[in-house]
């Protein structure tokens, strides 16, 4: 018997899961350690951080409190019962050797070093992390917008301002706490800000001493537009409309400092919070730096139009971390060099599907296809019942593309499990009011048993 080929997936988001779900399926007959009709065998490993895939366009809505967070995500191992799915984080990647370093959760615990795991063809889609900047007192009180646990934290940290604003009789530190700062103006600062502007306006009349008047909601982009994807007609739209909200939208501005709870800009702005979200871009995962396969002049990952990693063979990469040619853009990029895919949810997808199909043509020996897709266009939303969309050439705005944003996402969120409960949670908030509780104790389960141990109580943010 000849050995299984080892296929290793490095990221458990859209490109990972979709790919090992493809693959998956492909090569059913030849998962294991035999193959049928005298195929060899195939084995695939999966390795993520975490154990689900976030579908990330959900998390505003997660946040308001629209959706339940468990609907946000999908499980990896009920997705993908034939693969392995490693938990776990890769440190490095050694093509040359074909072997991935992993650190496990119970690396630790076992104290016998990362975990080394061997493959023959390897699939590189660890994503993306928040592109932060130097800037004074970001670490120390900025708040990202990235993860499930972070969108739930952040719901749970603006209603308890909200009752800290109710209960306080400091009118400084009432001010601070209905001061909200978000920067950025792509898709996740602008959806995520008016997501929770509704919410807390609607929250607001349930407090006896706040009107949601008194709430301060403040946007920060350093360009001269929101929602770049959009086009510029419907990112204007969009100023209008939050700023008819009484939203402060800074165009052209950008955050010199948050040290000691106070935003300042760079043009001398100062604003007391203690809420600052930053949504200020990515930039590619670390991974990628530290593994042995070239890398274009933005860090990500110099891709074939077949998405194999250019020099590399038996290397494939999609998504976030991969620059992979544009065949249906006309020009080329602003360095000159042909245009690139974006790293959006759009294009991670389809490359999922044609990633799994060219590692079994490779397999099987067969010419490989290019990834050629024409972006459909780009839907955002900006709360209950209004959006922006430019989709196919058409613009569409207000309720219309408020629907066409949930239609939209609700057709591409994995499993139909997910579709009916995410359809069934929206049928019943259209039926019923907002929930505004606030769960803080999820962010220290144990606070009050190390109180009544002799602990300190946790300090609110």
């Amino acid at each position: 018997m000849t050995n299984p080929v080892r296929i290793l997936v490095v990221g458990g988001g859209y490109v990972g899961m979709y790919t090992a779900l493809h693959l998956q399926r492909k090569l059913k007959r030849r998962l294991g350690n035999g193959g049928a009709d005298g195929d060899g065998g195939v084995e695939i490993t999966v390795v993520s951080p975490d154990p689900y895939m976030t579908y990330q366009p959900f998390l505003p809505e997660a946040a308001a409190g629209s959706i339940s967070p468990r609907h946000v995500v999908v499980p990896l191992r009920r997705v993908l019962p034939h693969c392995r799915v490693v938990v776990g984080e890769a440190n490095s990647i050694d093509h040359v050797k074909r072997l991935a370093t992993v650190t496990t959760l119970a690396t630790a615990e076992e104290g016998t070093g990362p975990l080394q795991l061997p493959y023959d063809e390897l699939v590189l889609a660890p994503g993306s992390v928040s592109r932060t900047l130097p800037v004074p007192g970001l670490a120390e009180h900025g708040i990202g917008f990235k993860t499930v646990e972070e969108a739930i934290g952040l719901r749970n940290h603006v209603i308890e301002q909200m009752d800290i604003a109710s209960s306080t009789r400091d009118p400084a530190v009432r001010d601070a706490a209905l001061t909200f700062v978000f920067v950025g103006g792509g898709y996740a600062g602008v959806e995520a800000l008016g997501e929770l502007e509704d919410m807390a306006r609607h929250a607001s009349r349930y407090y006896h001493n706040l009107k949601a008047d008194d709430l301060r909601w403040i946007l920060v982009e350093a360009s001269d537009r929101i929602l770049p994807e959009v086009g510029e007609e419907m990112g204007r739209y969009a100023i209008r409309e939050l700023r008819g909200r009484g939203i402060d939208i800074r165009l052209g501005a950008r955050l010199s400092s948050v040290e000691n709870r106070v935003a300042v800009l760079d043009d001398g702005a100062r604003f007391p919070t203690r809420t600052l979200v930053w949504t200020a871009g990515v930039k590619p995962h670390p991974l990628l730096a530290a593994s042995s396969l070239p890398l274009n002049a933005r860090g990500r990952l110099s891709c074939t139009a077949q998405l194999a990693v250019e020099g590399a063979p038996h290397a494939w990469a999609a998504g976030d971390a991969a620059a992979v040619p544009d065949l249906t853009a006309a020009g080329k990029g602003p360095d000159g060099t042909p245009a690139e895919c974006a790293p959006n949810a759009q294009h991670a997808v389809r490359q999922a599907k044609v990633l799994a199909e060219n590692i079994v043509a490779s397999l099987d020996g067969q010419p490989l296809t290019d990834y050629r897709h024409k972006y459909a266009g780009s839907v955002a939303s900006l709360g209950l019942h209004k959006g922006v969309a430019h989709v196919y050439g058409r613009k569409l705005k207000g309720f219309a593309a408020w629907t066409m944003h949930r239609a939209y996402h609700l057709s591409r969120v994995p499993t139909f499990n997910r579709k009916a409960r995410v359809l069934a949670e929206w049928t019943l908030s259209g039926l019923f009011k907002r929930e505004i509780v606030s769960l803080g104790s999820l962010e220290h389960p144990r606070a009050e048993f190390e109180l009544a141990a002799g602990g300190e109580p946790p300090k609110p943010r």
